[in-house]
């Protein structure tokens, strides 16, 4: 299906022009209709499927028609992070940019009181998208700062990763705040029994929109790296030292570990970035922006960028621990080849990670390649639990996009996008 077979305004339909969306993908084919009827959703789908149009288009769509509270919160938007939720701001900026009067707050924390008085401004004008962490919310709302009652649309983008973060409760108390006519729209990549209680508190008669967990994309290479934990930081510099990677992730299992790789790959004279939930705003925008305009060559990152930040032209994941979740592998790998590109994935695998390697090889239908190591790094182990050998399972006309015409050229259109799978 196209955009331009939506029920949506022909505003809408000039911006996502503008940002060559053409296109939809299946979550966004599937959930707009349904959201458009008025219904409330809970939607099974992963980072690089879209779904963030998938919630935004729709209810910008109802905002622009003009018949909701111009003072007032129209709609609240709950992120995990503050990186997911300044991404949430970007996108509603781009879709709306012809829209007239539709108007949108990122408030988030980890910023100074400067930030946070701008918030609180932008709060009680009452700007119609609040697009918030969980606990910056609950300050605001502490502080007397917003007014919830009038509040149309509640929006939870990445919902299980704001449940592992601890957020239930605020999550809830929020919810409290807010009339029982709204709409509730949840998007969750996982469905654990956290999850489906969430659901069954604050969705009404929800319609379900599950897209699969999808495969990694065919274009990454994928490696496994058998090694003992004294061989990794060698095996990164190894890898590393490839003068042709100016892209690269790096993955640790925690902020600790980030924060010695990148002490240690900088005395190494490696050009890297460090990434965790202990910086402070300024100085997390400052990591990403230099990471964007290749200031950075490595992004030395916890789980906090492996879902929902839209990073291009990334050439190689390393997987500096396995993830305990195979569907975080997907999420973490899922930074490379996008948009038809080419990527890699390295994965440094120790004995007592094999189990969750093969966890990770049943999600993906696929056995990863396990070589030997580069020279100069050791010989790698030999992996045996005991049980039996994992065998990975078996499976066994397009047109343009019609643009609108509004009878005359715009002075300017939203900042090009051009990959639709990477919201």
């Amino acid at each position: 299906m196209y955009f331009d077979e939506l029920d949506i305004s022909d505003d809408l339909l000039d911006a996502l022009d503008a940002m060559n969306f053409e296109e939809c993908t299946p979550i966004q084919e599937q959930a707009i209709p349904k959201i458009l009827k008025g219904h409330d959703l809970m939607g099974i789908a992963q980072t690089g499927t879209g779904k963030t149009a998938a919630y935004l288009l729709p209810v910008l769509d109802e905002l622009s028609h003009g018949n909701y509270p111009q003072d007032s919160v129209n709609c609240i938007i709950m992120a995990p992070t503050r990186e997911l939720a300044q991404q949430i701001d970007q996108q509603v900026e781009g879709f709306a940019y012809y829209l007239d009067g539709v108007s949108s707050v990122a408030v988030y924390g980890g910023n100074d009181g400067i930030r946070f008085e701008q918030e609180r401004r932008g709060l009680e004008l009452g700007a119609d998208i609040i697009i918030a962490t969980p606990g910056r919310l609950i300050s605001h709302l502490n502080g007397g700062h917003i007014d919830l009652k009038k509040v149309s649309f509640f929006i939870l983008d990445e919902a299980d990763r704001m449940l592992d973060m601890g957020f239930y409760d605020d999550i809830m108390k929020i919810a409290s705040f807010l009339s029982e006519k709204r709409q509730t729209i949840m998007f969750s990549a996982t469905m654990p029994d956290n999850i489906q209680k969430l659901a069954q508190n604050i969705l009404h008669n929800p319609v379900e929109v599950k897209i699969a967990v999808s495969k990694p994309a065919e274009k990454i290479q994928q490696t496994a790296y058998l090694c003992y934990d004294g061989m990794k930081d060698r095996l990164v510099e190894k890898v590393l030292s490839d003068d042709t990677l100016d892209r690269v992730i790096l993955f640790a299992s925690s902020k600790q570990k980030v924060k010695e790789l990148n002490i240690t790959l900088k005395r190494k004279g490696f050009n890297v970035g460090a990434m965790h939930s202990d910086l402070v705003q300024r100085e997390r925008e400052e990591i990403m922006l230099a990471f964007k305009n290749r200031r950075i060559s490595v992004l030395i990152a916890t789980d906090i960028v492996s879902r929902g930040i839209d990073i291009d032209d990334i050439q190689m994941v390393i997987n500096y621990d396995v993830p305990r979740d195979p569907e975080d592998y997907v999420h973490r790998i899922g930074r490379t080849a996008r948009a038809n590109r080419e990527g890699q994935a390295i994965t440094m695998v120790t004995p007592k990670d094999w189990q969750y390697l093969l966890k990770i090889e049943r999600l993906i239908e696929k056995e990863i390649p396990k070589p030997d190591l580069p020279e100069g790094c050791g010989e790698k182990p030999e992996m045996s639990t005991g049980k039996r050998r994992h065998t990975p399972g078996r499976h066994g006309g397009k047109g343009r996009y019609n643009k609108r015409s509004h009878g005359g050229k715009r002075n300017g259109k939203p900042q090009n996008n051009p990959s639709n799978n990477a919201h």
